[in-house]
């Protein structure tokens, strides 16, 4: 009761805690073995890591993993017992495919999602559609809460891919490493499993609601600037798909 008292008291004096769960959580990487995070919202890990997320994640099937402790403690922290994870990925013989901050990382997710069906069999919808094989891993930025809403208003038409690739850049949401085949998740391991104090949830709460806020206050005024730039997602897959 203390240590909430405490906290309540700090926030009521605008006196933020939040660096403290990330300090205390954050891992170095070497170049090889790659520090990376993951949380479980209900009963951790059960067996052996595999492939097995829901299919219409951004990258598909796998097990997604991030490199900044943030982005799954802020997932995970409205549950009612949730557990975070340090884990280690080998990357030695690995086959990893990076994808740049651009455009093509829209693309991928929309594939993912189900955006492109309706252009099913074009050059375009073939082209997402086998560009992930041959890999072990997807290394790609985090389509968090505040990203996300920033994309599905690029599918459905009313941003453009030069304000949407611009939003992503100011929020910097993090990256995530996506373990897709059987081989790259033998190649982690758990360094660490925590269940996570009422506490520290209290505080990942108040903190995901100030980066969203923070997030708006951003996009707001780049989705304005750019709101004349670029392409919209119907442009783009109705180009390709018409001319190949």
């Amino acid at each position: 009761m203390a240590q909430y008292q405490l906290y309540e008291l700090c926030k009521n004096h605008n006196i933020y805690l939040y660096k403290n769960i990330l300090t205390n959580k954050m891992h170095v990487s070497d170049k090889e073995k790659i520090i990376l995070y993951h949380g479980s919202k209900k009963k951790g890990l059960i067996g052996n890591i595999a492939p097995i997320s829901r299919e219409k994640c951004d990258f598909g099937r796998g097990f997604y993993m991030e490199t900044n402790p943030l982005q799954p403690l802020t997932l995970i922290c409205n549950e009612d017992r949730p557990v975070f994870y340090t884990l280690e990925l080998d990357s030695t013989n690995l086959n990893i495919l990076t994808v740049d901050t651009s455009i093509e990382w829209a693309m991928l997710i929309a594939y993912h999602r189900g955006y492109m069906d309706s252009v099913k069999g074009t050059p375009i919808y073939e082209k997402y559609a086998h560009l992930l094989n041959g890999y072990d891993v997807v290394v790609g930025d985090i389509a968090d809460d505040r990203m996300y809403v920033e994309l599905t208003r690029f599918f459905e038409g009313t941003l453009t891919d030069a304000a949407l690739i611009n939003c992503l850049s100011a929020l910097d949401p993090g990256k995530q490493f996506v373990a897709m085949t059987e081989k790259a998740c033998e190649n982690i391991h758990v360094l660490k499993e925590e269940i996570l104090s009422q506490l520290e949830l209290s505080m990942l709460k108040d903190m995901s609601i100030e980066r969203r806020r923070t997030g708006l206050d951003k996009t707001r005024e780049i989705e304005l600037r750019y709101r004349r730039e670029g392409r919209y997602f119907d442009e783009i897959i109705g180009g390709d798909s018409t001319h190949g």
